[in-house]
């Protein structure tokens, strides 16, 4: 089975991300997470979702304290504010089409959430040669109403040929295809050592891991029965194999 390669460098603070993967940034309509500018400048297309458009222009500003909001806010102006536009305020939405931001009204459609408008709107916009090496970072994807986040996870499940990572103040979650054998290349500085394995979607009858306190060995996991949380990264390298899709998530450190 063709081994996946996962590692969160986009985290690391100090130094570029040497990965070839291209990074698409994606802003949702909850508090920002502190290192959200880091993410920005990692991103080639920014994007927000409806909302997240009133998050930018609000709460990028604070993570700036002594500098002037209005040069702040040009410095991190959207490229794309896409969504149902039933929660970005009229304000914010001027503000941002004065500067030329691409404002794309799907609210035509009721049957899919803001975030997967976004993943769309991202995939389209990719070369099909390019999808491999694309990588959709999101934020405020976690937290706030519990079906909001469930749709979130939803979105992973339906774009499962796409590498898309959910990040919140506190971890980070992503798909683990079973299509795929999986090796998790973990950045002590910045995350860890909480992490977990759950099997939204099916029960898994055989999963199998190295690297973590508690492996699992041709495990059967499933709601109702065992789900490996609270676990511990115990070595740099994880590795997972399973015989359904997994959700990976990870804390991240409060140092970045």
């Amino acid at each position: 089975m063709e081994v996946m390669s996962h590692a969160s460098t986009f985290l690391l603070p100090q130094q570029p991300d040497v990965s070839a993967l291209t990074y698409s940034l994606i802003l949702l309509n909850q508090p920002l997470p502190r290192f959200a500018p880091l993410l920005w400048n990692r991103a080639q297309l920014r994007i927000c979702a409806d909302g997240g458009a009133n998050r930018v222009h609000d709460d990028i500003p604070q993570l700036f304290p002594g500098q002037d909001p209005s040069e702040v806010r040009l410095r991190y102006t959207p490229d794309v504010i896409s969504g149902d536009l039933d929660s970005i305020r009229d304000d914010v939405k001027s503000f941002y089409l004065n500067l030329g931001v691409k404002v794309v009204d799907e609210s035509h459609d009721q049957d899919t959430t803001d975030l997967h408008k976004c993943v769309a709107y991202v995939n389209n916009s990719t070369p099909v040669e390019d999808k491999s090496k694309l990588c959709i970072l999101v934020v405020g994807a976690l937290g706030g109403r519990f079906d909001h986040e469930i749709g979130n996870i939803n979105v992973l499940h339906r774009f499962s040929q796409l590498r898309i990572i959910l990040l919140s103040d506190d971890c980070l979650i992503h798909l683990l295809p079973k299509s795929h054998s999986h090796e998790i290349h973990i950045q002590p500085l910045v995350e860890g050592p909480h992490c977990g394995l759950i099997p939204i979607g099916a029960p898994s009858s055989h999963t199998t891991t190295t690297g973590l306190k508690w492996n699992l060995s041709d495990t059967a996991m499933g709601f109702g029965g065992l789900i490996s949380t609270s676990n511990i990264v115990k070595e740099e390298k994880v590795t997972v194999s399973s015989d359904t899709d997994l959700v990976w998530t990870i804390s991240i450190k409060k140092l970045i």
